[in-house]
């Protein structure tokens, strides 16, 4: 990541997710998703690939970045994580290579950048 890159932070505890609804119900806190959103993780990808929204995808999640922005997901405690929900630590790092994927192909910056303490 650049220097140059602002970046904004937000953490989802590993210590509370030990199967699926518990990280559906950690990411909709942590990032703030709408009432609608789908509990599964083709919704965490398209919620977190409007992060950039263009004003009609805005409010898919509390943040909203610039095109120099990139968020930093925090996963604290990752190590109960991976011991608990190792399935489920692989999927979050496929989505978040997903939802860059989308924002590559379209001659965007990375948006998210996973950091597993």
């Amino acid at each position: 990541m650049p220097d140059a890159q602002r970046v904004q932070r937000v953490q989802l505890d590993g210590r509370r997710i030990a199967d699926w609804p518990g990280f559906h119900r950690e990411s909709r806190q942590a990032f703030g998703f709408p009432d609608f959103y789908g509990n599964n993780l083709s919704a965490w990808i398209d919620c977190l690939s409007s992060l950039r929204g263009d004003g009609e995808e805005e409010g898919m999640s509390r943040f909203l970045l610039g095109p120099d922005e990139c968020l930093a997901i925090e996963v604290l405690h990752a190590d109960v994580l991976e011991r608990n929900a190792p399935h489920i630590a692989e999927a979050l790092r496929d989505a978040v290579d997903d939802v860059n994927e989308r924002f590559t192909e379209s001659g965007e910056k990375p948006a998210l950048n996973l950091v597993f303490r």
